[in-house]
């Protein structure tokens, strides 16, 4: 059974885990010199990775909050992280460890995650849709991530709608443009009851069902699965979600399209692992 390694960069932290078939098997977590130079950061993760090496292990993915180069694996522009304008960050893992390393944004990590480890191993066709902070998805397209020319793929959240773009109204930035509040604090009022914020969810549902509608005209999918932060608050705004759906025009394929959402907390670190499985 191959062992890979998986790490998942965020803008204050560093995950790396050992992947074992379907499983993580060892996990290390290091808060990373987020003002640091561009030596400073790689280290945090090279010394999250270190412990982890072995014979057996014949892979490492990373994924990343920033634009990719997936041919050279370069990243640029790394979101929290002010040094990481421009790293060649395969090259340099490479050479460290002597690895194939891949590297990956993570909304397209997700994707990847999903469909080797999660909802999606069945699917050949599907959009990760991450809702947190922005709104951003990847894409499986016959069995592959599409990562588009230039890494841009999946950025539904850049589409205009309304006044502004979808990001604006189907992201946690809804909650904070519009009510001055956020999707936790109203996530956890509206369990208690609160009508406000059960309302507010609701009204949330009619922006996100146009926004799944924007990805159903575009690729078509056979399933959309959610992740991030405001996707565990999916029962709050699901119905009014599948009721904006109704002005889809192809009505076919609401019958047989798939909403789920992630089931795996750990679907970020799978996912940058995946990136391997991925490109075979």
């Amino acid at each position: 059974m191959k062992e890979l390694i998986g790490v998942d960069l965020g803008g204050t932290k560093v995950l790396t885990g050992k992947v074992i078939g379907d499983e993580i098997t060892e996990l290390n977590r290091k808060d990373i010199p987020v003002n640091g130079n561009k030596m400073d950061v790689l280290q945090s993760i090279y010394n999250t990775i270190r412990p982890l090496i072995s014979d057996s292990i014949v892979g490492i993915g990373i994924g990343v909050p920033s634009v990719v180069d997936i041919e050279k694996g370069i990243v640029y522009d790394v979101q929290n992280i002010p040094s990481w304008k421009e790293v060649h960050l395969k090259e340099l893992m490479e050479k460290e460890f002597g690895l194939p390393v891949y590297v990956n944004n993570d909304a397209n990590c997700f994707a990847a995650g999903e469909k080797y480890y999660g909802e999606a191993k069945e699917c050949q066709n599907f959009v990760g849709l991450i809702v947190g902070t922005g709104l951003a998805g990847g894409i499986i397209l016959n069995n592959k991530l599409y990562n588009g020319a230039n890494c841009g793929a999946g950025e539904f959240g850049m589409l205009p709608y309304l006044d502004h773009n979808f990001e604006y109204y189907c992201s946690g930035q809804f909650f904070q443009n519009k009510y001055n509040s956020n999707g936790f604090e109203l996530h956890k009022k509206a369990k208690e009851s609160d009508q406000t914020a059960i309302q507010i969810f609701r009204e949330f549902g009619q922006h996100f069902g146009k926004a799944i509608q924007s990805i159903l005209y575009s690729y078509d999918p056979e399933m959309i699965i959610l992740g991030g932060s405001i996707s565990k608050a999916y029962s709050l705004f699901k119905e009014s979600m599948l009721e904006a759906l109704q002005s889809f025009a192809y009505k076919k394929s609401l019958e047989t399209l798939q909403i789920r959402v992630s089931e795996r907390s750990d679907i970020a670190i799978l996912g940058a692992a995946a990136l391997f499985h991925n490109a075979k």
